[in-house]
């Protein structure tokens, strides 16, 4: 799982191949998968990892647009260079918006790259202006 969400924090942060990740990140990455509130799918072929998708549960105080205040955010799907476009990425999505209803969801978020914006609007994503953010420096 760490190896296949390494390779795409690499690809998509155009970081070179060897790039080396600290140890904390890499440590919390892992705290995370063990104990975060999410559900991580992998894809798998010929025993090699070629996907892997993430869905975290987030809940908020609830609103009337989400009255139970559970949300889900969509993150880190990626799928390895040679298995592109073979419904690979579709797939793990599917499974992780159905994994999401059942938790309760009202909403599921997602950060996208320009060039992933066809496929979740493929999906029903809409694109939504609703979010001002602060950023620490």
């Amino acid at each position: 799982m760490m190896s296949s969400r390494l390779e795409m924090l690499r690809v998509v942060n155009a970081l070179d191949a060897d790039y080396q990740f600290s140890e904390d990140f890499i440590h919390d990455s892992r705290v995370f998968f063990q104990k975060g509130n999410q559900t991580t799918v992998l894809a798998i072929a010929e025993e090699n990892v070629i996907g892997c998708a993430t869905i975290c549960y987030i809940w908020l105080m609830p609103t009337f647009s989400h009255p139970t205040g559970k949300r889900a955010h969509l993150m880190n799907v990626y799928t390895s260079e040679p298995y592109r476009r073979q419904g690979v990425a579709k797939k793990m999505v599917s499974m992780l918006m159905e994994d999401a209803w059942n938790h309760g969801a009202t909403e599921i978020s997602l950060d996208s790259t320009p060039s992933g914006h066809p496929f979740y609007e493929s999906l029903g994503f809409v694109d939504s202006k609703e979010c001002m953010v602060f950023v620490r420096s």
